[in-house]
């Protein structure tokens, strides 16, 4: 039996199986292709994204290959400053620029080289998953070799179903998608010039209900465009260029269209949809097959990322046997409700962007106003810091007041110049104003626990007084669970989850191997 089967190696496939294999758990990915798929789909990250990224370890590739963005503005029809939501390109919270733009083929392939260090993965591509059958103790799975044609089925603790928007594994487990009432058809269009088009850097929203459009420089020479359809329109209406020039001559000026390439053009459906139900006993659904988002905040890539991460270390818990299986429960309660609130504020940008209606339209001009004379409205709306995951049986969130259960910890910088993830390096850690005792450091230790000190006048201490909190445990995901006075108070939670194995390095994989061996 294979611990976890993962169907699907997009991002978030991949993303999920490097995660458990740092946790030394046997996984086998399934994909349809063979390869990376070549075209180009999200282009967008934040900071809390990237800091998953660098968890992989793919920090630095990923800081090589990205291109860190200014934020985003949204223009009127003329292309004039509505609001502007600025995201810093220098660092933030993370460490990270707020915002970076990419290549996602670039990004898979680094993912998929990435994962070859790990050997307790494995991944097949050119094979399609034709059933999977729960049974008491597991999950068949039963997929055909594309090549070959040849049926094969393996025994599995677990599935993750990280097979897109059509996904089988959520039919599967018959799950269903609910609408959140938002659908439209756009022409997404990607193209490479060496011109220099000398524009904003950053994400260009044009709020205008004859022809909304999005406009983003996404690399050195590479820029994307994404314009509504109108009711009669297809992308093959722009399939040549004196149909499509009108479209983007407000952002290529004189370029020549013989400078132009097109790398990409196709017609999208933009959907606000999220599955009823995440799990059917030992089935979990994450990225698109758990939800669909509207691409005006750009968290479409990122919501799946978040559900890899959210999952895989309580997984890894359950499957080595330090955590109960009901932690897995919480999967659903924390990432669906997060995903929801993403989801609605890509909404609410696409209606300001798109919506003809007089009463709508209006009030959308009006919020825009007090935006922009505002400071404090402003940098609310261009924070990158997303919502607090819901209360759950690992998130100890009151049930009224303000807490800092459910948040990302900061990766803060140390005093010894490393940063917060540096050091807790997946484990569960308590961050606190004071240092423990011997003896309670000493406990600590024995359960896994990595101690953070945060002393005054650092990041770690301001964003804990902050919150009138002098203590924090966090989970190996980052996220809060709970927050004390001190220690003792926390001793409860400690007692329950702090007992997670560190994440294994692939050289301590291989380590592991070549020692099992002799």
């Amino acid at each position: 039996m294979v611990p976890v089967v993962i169907v699907g190696a997009g991002p978030t496939g991949l993303t999920a199986a490097t995660l458990l294999a740092q946790y030394s758990v046997q996984c086998l990915l399934l994909e349809r292709w063979q390869s990376v798929y070549p075209q180009p789909r999200a282009v967008a990250v934040d900071d809390e994204t990237q800091r998953i990224i660098a968890r992989l370890g793919l920090g630095e590739e990923f800081a090589a290959a990205s291109r860190p963005h200014q934020g985003m503005r949204l223009l009127d029809r003329n292309l004039r400053v509505l609001a502007e939501f600025r995201r810093r390109r220098d660092g933030g919270r993370h460490g990270l620029p707020e915002g970076s733009m990419f290549d996602q083929p670039e990004l898979e392939q680094l993912l998929r080289d990435n994962l070859k260090r790990y050997r307790t993965a494995t991944l097949r591509g050119n094979v399609e998953v034709t059933a999977l059958t729960q049974q008491t103790d597991g999950v068949r799975v039963d997929f055909t070799d594309l090549a070959t044609g040849e049926q094969h089925c393996v025994r599995a603790g677990y599935v993750l179903g990280c097979d897109g928007a059509n996904s089988p594994t959520r039919t599967a487990i018959g799950a269903t998608m609910t609408d959140l009432r938002f659908t439209q058809r756009w022409l997404v269009l990607d193209v490479d010039t060496d011109a220099d088009l000398g524009h904003w850097e950053g994400v260009h929203q044009v709020c205008d209900p004859r022809r909304a459009a999005t406009y983003m420089r996404v690399g050195t020479t590479r820029h994307r465009w994404e314009f509504a359809l109108t009711p009669g329109e297809t992308a093959d209406d722009y399939r040549h260029m004196p149909r499509l020039h009108p479209l983007i001559a407000r952002w290529t000026a004189d370029v020549p269209a013989d400078r132009l390439q097109i790398v990409r053009m196709t017609e999208y459906t933009f959907r606000a949809q999220v599955a009823d139900r995440w799990r059917d006993r030992r089935v979990f659904l994450l990225g698109d097959a758990a939800h669909l988002t509207p691409p005006f905040v750009g968290q479409g890539m990122a919501a799946g990322l978040r559900d890899a991460m959210n999952l895989a270390w309580k997984l890894a818990g359950v499957v080595g046997g330090t955590l109960p299986e009901s932690v897995l429960d919480s999967y659903q309660t924390e990432r669906a409700a997060h995903a929801r609130s993403m989801i609605r504020l890509a909404i609410l940008v696409g209606v300001m962007m798109t919506d003809d209606r007089p009463l709508v339209g209006s009030v959308g001009r009006a919020v825009l106003r007090w935006l922009r004379v505002l400071p404090a409205f402003r940098r609310l709306a261009g924070s990158s810091q997303t919502p607090a995951l819901s209360r759950s049986a690992l998130v100890a969130r009151p049930r009224l007041g303000r807490t800092l259960a459910g948040q990302l910890c900061p990766n803060a910088l140390l005093d010894d110049g490393r940063r917060f993830d540096d050091v807790a390096a997946g484990r569960f850690a308590y961050v606190g104003c004071e240092q423990p005792s011997a003896a309670e450091q000493a406990d600590l230790t024995s359960a896994g626990v990595v101690v953070v000190h945060a002393p005054r006048g650092g990041e770690l201490h301001r964003w804990l007084r902050q919150a009138r909190a002098r203590a924090a445990l966090v989970r190996p995901d980052g996220t809060v669970l709970s927050v004390g006075r001190s220690l003792s108070t926390l001793h409860r939670h400690l007692l329950a989850f702090g007992t997670e194995p560190a994440p294994r390095t692939a050289a301590d994989s291989d380590q592991d191997l070549r020692v099992a061996g002799q």
